[in-house]
């Protein structure tokens, strides 16, 4: 069981990420989000998680470029 529990705690921290990002921005909630992911996964047989990927590699290459900025002020 614990190990089910790992796997579950890092798909919902990691995977999901896209999702919670999306209903931020469109102001609605994170689960109507990944719901309308699952009926356009099926709908179009699987094309959209194509689309998810490539949202997900967009915002981890946002977060390291915040990360990566250094202003004068910083030490």
């Amino acid at each position: 069981m614990k190990r089910i529990d790992s796997i579950k705690f890092f798909v919902e921290q990691q995977a999901f990420g896209v999702c919670a990002w999306l209903g931020k921005k469109m102001g609605i909630k994170t689960e109507r989000v990944r719901l309308y992911f699952l009926y356009v996964t099926f709908g179009t047989l699987g094309s959209s998680v194509i689309l998810y990927l490539i949202v997900a590699f967009w915002l981890n290459i946002k977060n390291y470029q915040k990360e990566g900025r250094k202003t004068v002020w910083d030490l």
